[in-house]
């Protein structure tokens, strides 16, 4: 929901103050529509379905795993695809994975994301819708803005959404934004954001030169000024920056590498997640054995790391599948 559209469209029919907050706080509930919200006039309710679309985005397709997992992809008002998703959890967490672009202009080459191409920036409250659908599906409680593109590319878009969320069941300390290393964008999120939003880095490699071949961001921003910046994060909120690592057999998954990235991050500000990798068609993922060597590694070196659960593989859905290739109708299952 266009939420500026909306309160400039209020404004001209003489509508009191609180009816914006009336509707938004409906919609955060996760109702269907106008029609929903019983205290709001009917006349106003038709008059709102008219004029003001309900969602910025339209569903072109949704699919469920076989482990629950929901992917939808959607189309903005001029055409633009955006993938995200929500994964439940045993222990009850419902996550939902963000879109903050169509698409992503860093090509990382392990990403099916980066290999489409890019459309532009969303817009906060096109973020905020991806949210909004899956809240009329039922509860959630986390986020993680990890779907297509940067969003330290479009930081303060992703902001201005991120601050709704609370409403909508999310707290910022169960919210996380990742970057790949977009410096100029994380700068301005470790210095000005005040919000206990937690940062994740997209690392991938342990040496500049390995990154940069697998990573072309990191010609630009090399590592030393990255982890600067995630290190005076952890300093300035207390809290480790989460470490993204998708395991790529032969090329970045050795114990060699693992001493090499404990001996880069060190024990105290960094959480490692190792990501086995979902193919994309570039690479081959690790196997269990090595996962598990790579783990053991960065065990000894006293950093913290776990192994991430795989979710929605089996319709594109987990970390680095994202390329908004419609497979299914609406509301099928591709299980």
């Amino acid at each position: 929901m266009d939420l500026l559209l909306l309160d400039s469209w209020l404004k001209e029919r003489g509508e009191p103050g609180y009816r914006a907050l009336q509707v938004w706080e409906w919609a955060a509930r996760g109702v269907p529509g106008y029609d929903a919200m019983t205290n709001l006039p009917r006349a106003l309710r038709e008059s709102l379905d008219a004029a003001v679309p309900f969602s910025t985005l339209a569903v072109e397709t949704q699919r469920e795993s076989s482990d629950g997992t929901i992917k939808v992809l959607f189309r903005t008002h001029d055409g633009h695809p955006v993938e995200a998703v929500l994964m439940t959890y045993r222990d009850g967490r419902r996550s939902l994975c963000l879109s903050s672009q169509s698409g992503c202009p860093l090509t990382c080459t392990f990403c099916a994301t980066g290999q489409m191409a890019f459309g532009r920036n969303l817009t906060a409250f096109e973020i905020l819708d991806q949210a909004l659908h899956f809240r009329r599906l039922g509860d959630v409680n986390h986020a993680v803005f990890m779907g297509m593109g940067e969003p330290m590319l479009n930081l303060d878009e992703v902001l201005r959404a991120a601050r709704r969320l609370p409403d909508v069941g999310i707290t910022h300390r169960r919210t996380t934004i990742s970057t790949v290393g977009w410096l100029p964008g994380l700068k301005k999120f470790v210095d000005e954001v005040d919000e206990p939003i937690r940062l994740a880095l997209s690392l991938h490699a342990p040496t500049d030169e390995l990154r940069s071949a697998i990573m072309p961001v990191n010609e630009r921003y090399p590592l030393d000024a990255v982890l600067a910046e995630c290190r005076k994060h952890a300093a300035r909120v207390n809290r480790r920056v989460f470490v993204e690592y998708v395991m790529l057999a032969d090329v970045n998954d050795s114990v060699e590498h693992a001493r090499a990235l404990g001996e880069l991050l060190g024990p105290d500000d960094f959480k490692v997640n190792l990501i086995p990798y979902n193919p994309t068609g570039m690479y081959d993922g690790s196997s269990r054995d090595r996962i598990a060597a790579f783990r053991d590694a960065l065990s000894r070196a006293r950093v913290p790391v776990t192994v991430r659960l795989t979710r929605g593989r089996d319709i594109e859905a987990a970390c680095g599948q994202l390329a908004a290739a419609p497979r299914e109708r609406v509301g099928a299952n591709a299980r």
